[in-house]
């Protein structure tokens, strides 16, 4: 029997009924925003470095300031509504995907109305059941796959922000360091970091993940003021004092989006092809990262099954709509809140936390780009192998869950995406019951997944068979 709630902020979030404390959720708050901070300084680089097709690009500041707006509204929203521990802001991948294929066919308000519409559709299939249902309808096995490859996923996005894993010619597609050794003061600072973390873990420290991060960053301030470094060769953020602290929000991008100018740019298999990869890749990636990240934090039921998780859609489907309103490209549900949750957050109280962090960053921008990689992705990497706990709960005696279970956990970080690891475990699993003759065992709604990943996969063959480029 859980104990009786403390006060009604407790009742609300539930924070004593899911064994936390408002100590752990201000703790997981903090540790989830230092984590993916970074997006405040990735975003704008990404959508900044291109052009639309009139040769335009989006302002800098501007893209700092709806990128820490868009953040900070749905992480607190989804927080309050659906009381879950999930941080969102623009999604990588799918801004990569607007600024490099989508922008270069259509003006940047046109790109957005596109994610809009995209949002929108991802807010009539939550509101309808549809999501839910297909998240509902996955075997516990895969669900449990999706955290173990999520994992890894993420401890390898650790490594590789951190420089510590690196991809260049001549040499294996990963390797370690920049010329297959480690070299430099910033690979100390991340080993330094890693082995903090782990430890503090170990000793089951409170608050290890959100130590370690500032311990490590403080050491890489020092370092970088007694060191002669090159500040490349600490990534996006050089530990650094900032010469400002405060800086003005330019919200001049808001509402800049074109809900069906995409239409008079180029033909409609066109749109319906960019709108269907943009959505089948923000409906999967929230998707894993709301099952691995509710696994972690044991609010999974004996189904496994998200709470509220129609709210939880929603909310992501309005984030998407809401980046491409503001021109920060669709926002989603972060697996770096995982490092919160490994921090003890169980409840949505840790996302007000986060939230306010985001809206602090409209004005303390400087200040976000102190913490450098090589301090943050520690904590990746822990939360990593916490997640990998639970790989010893599928059932590996039978194949026909087994297989589709390692497709899921391999793709996942080798082709750097959660969505192509559940597509393929998708496929995995309908071939695995029906070459064995169980194909009762499989859900319509599952068939219907597979079959909408097989045209994912093969989206290149699709678009010539239309005569689409």
């Amino acid at each position: 029997m859980s104990p009786p709630p403390l006060s009604r902020l407790d009742s609300y979030f539930q924070i004593t009924e899911r064994g936390s404390t408002i100590g752990r959720e201000i703790r997981g708050g903090f540790a989830t925003f230092f984590t993916m901070a970074y997006i405040l300084v990735l975003n704008p680089i990404i959508l900044g470095g291109a052009t639309d097709i009139n040769g335009d690009q989006l302002s800098f500041p501007q893209l700092v300031t709806v990128t820490a707006l868009v953040a900070a509204v749905m992480t607190v929203l989804m927080g309050i509504t659906a009381n879950l521990p999930l941080a969102l802001a623009a999604g990588l991948g799918i801004n990569a995907m607007v600024a490099f294929q989508i922008a270069p066919r259509m003006t940047w308000s046109e790109a957005m109305g596109l994610v809009v519409l995209e949002g929108i559709i991802l807010c009539l299939l939550s509101a309808t059941g549809f999501r839910e249902s297909v998240m509902n309808a996955i075997p516990m096995a895969l669900k449990q796959a999706i955290g173990v490859g999520i994992g890894l996923f993420i401890a390898l996005i650790g490594f590789v922000d951190a420089g510590f894993v690196t991809g260049h010619e001549g040499a294996p597609p990963l390797s370690l360091g920049a010329g297959g050794e480690l070299a430099g003061w910033p690979a100390l600072v991340f080993c330094f970091g890693v082995l903090l973390t782990l430890a503090l873990l170990a000793r089951r420290t409170k608050g290890a993940i959100l130590i370690s991060i500032l311990a490590t960053t403080v050491l890489a301030m020092i370092i970088n003021a007694v060191a002669d470094i090159d500040e490349a060769a600490w990534g996006l953020s050089v530990p650094s004092f900032p010469d400002d602290i405060v800086a003005s929000p330019d919200f001049g991008l808001l509402g800049q989006f074109s809900l069906f100018g995409a239409f008079g740019e180029i033909s409609l298999i066109t749109v319906v092809l960019l709108v269907f990869t943009l959505f089948l890749t923000d409906f999967f990636d929230t998707m894993g990262t709301a099952v691995a990240v509710s696994g972690e934090a044991g609010l999974l039921d004996e189904r496994g099954r998200v709470p509220r998780l129609g709210r939880m859609l929603f909310v992501d489907g309005l984030a998407a709509a809401a980046g491409g309103a503001a021109s920060a490209s669709s926002n989603t549900s972060y697996i770096e809140s995982a490092a919160g949750v490994g921090e003890g957050a169980r409840t949505g109280f840790a996302n007000l936390v986060t939230g306010g962090l985001f809206a602090l960053a409209l004005f303390f921008s400087p200040l976000a780009a102190v913490v450098p990689s090589q301090a943050a992705a520690p904590a990746l990497v822990a939360v990593g192998f916490l997640m990998m706990l639970q790989v010893g709960a599928i059932n590996w005696a039978d194949h026909t869950l087994a297989i589709p279970a390692f497709v899921t956990i391999v793709v996942m970080p080798f082709t750097y995406s959660i969505t192509n690891g559940i597509g393929a475990g998708f496929i995995a699993y309908v071939l695995m019951k029906v070459v064995t003759g169980r194909v009762r065992e499989v859900n319509w709604l599952v068939w219907i997944t597979a079959a909408l990943f097989a045209v994912y996969f093969a989206i290149d063959p699709v678009r010539q068979l239309f005569g689409v480029s």
